[in-house]
């Protein structure tokens, strides 16, 4: 069997021919002489080595092989110029992304950012979504993703933003109650935990030198900001990403008791897929959070607590 592949030229014009029965009728449609489509159809049938159609006095006669033909062309040229259009479209069409965010890194420190980025790249559209269905089942991919853990996901690309570099927060009135005057001093405290950071008190206490005593009392919360809530109220000492207390420290809802901290292996991270890496928008995307995160992390270094950036070195 041959590989023979027309051209679109020739296919188009016989499906034309076979549309009107008469070459002068697909002539007028594609807007060819009549000797141009005779000479179109003349060298399609022998590139294909069948005939396609009977001359008759009145017109053209399609052969049982050329009805046949037909059938399998006239579908292909349709799909051919929809694929094209489609293209030709999303070329002017304004790039769009589609990211799955946290709640609490979209609240503090993204959506503030973001109208900067929205500013300077007005033709990038930008979707944010938990992606999540009522069943907590992911329903669909996302073109990127912020994640917490530790920084390994298989198939993927993942930049370290912020997060482990963790701050011990107390409201000034659970001071006045019970002072802390020295770190033993914590065991008389509630102390708060994250379900996804359950170890980030041993993380504590291993980098203090210290133990907490087995009846230490723990509360559990699965978000920070109900859990910085719960600091600001008084009701026990939480330890969180120095990122997201900024706001009740600045207010003087939060204090940071004997500038105590720890550097935790959790974080958060922008986590795309390899395959994606190279995507224009996503690069787009890319190089301006990782910039505002450098800028982050350069703000919140301070004394008594690893900066994040020589953690990421060493780690």
């Amino acid at each position: 069997m041959r590989n023979v592949i027309p051209s679109t030229t020739a296919l188009r014009t016989f499906v034309a021919a076979a549309r009107h029965l008469t070459f002068t009728g697909a002539a007028d449609e594609l807007f060819l002489t009549q000797s141009a489509v005779s000479k179109q159809i003349r060298t399609l049938e022998e590139s294909l080595g069948v005939t396609l159609f009977v001359r008759v006095n009145r017109g053209l006669v399609l052969t049982q092989l050329g009805r046949i033909y037909l059938d399998e062309v006239r579908p292909l040229l349709t799909q051919l110029a929809i694929a094209s259009g489609k293209l030709s479209t999303l070329s002017t069409a304004p790039s769009s992304l589609t990211l799955r965010i946290l709640a609490i890194l979209g609240d503090r420190w993204l959506l503030p950012r973001f109208s900067r980025f929205a500013q300077n790249h007005p033709d990038v559209d930008v979707q944010f979504t938990s992606l999540l269905s009522r069943d907590r089942a992911q329903e669909t991919e996302a073109d990127g993703a912020f994640q917490f853990g530790e920084g390994a996901w298989p198939g993927c690309i993942s930049d370290y933003l912020f997060g482990r570099r963790m701050v011990l927060v107390a409201s000034p009135a659970l001071l006045e109650r019970t002072p802390f005057t020295s770190l033993d001093a914590i065991k008389h405290f509630p102390l708060f935990k994250h379900f996804e950071t359950p170890y980030a008190w041993d993380e504590f206490c291993s980098e203090h030198g210290v133990a907490l005593p087995q009846q230490t009392h723990f509360i559990r919360y699965e978000f920070y900001s109900t859990m910085l809530k719960a600091a600001t109220a008084g009701m026990g000492m939480a330890l969180v990403p120095i990122v997201y207390a900024q706001e009740e420290l600045h207010r003087g809802e939060l204090v940071n008791p004997l500038q105590l901290g720890c550097t935790s292996r959790y974080g958060y991270y922008f986590v795309l897929p390899e395959r994606r890496q190279n995507d224009p928008a996503l690069a787009v995307f890319r190089s301006w959070l990782l910039q505002e995160a450098q800028e982050t992390r350069s703000a919140l270094a301070g004394p008594g607590i690893a900066h994040d950036a020589v953690f990421i070195d060493t780690y």
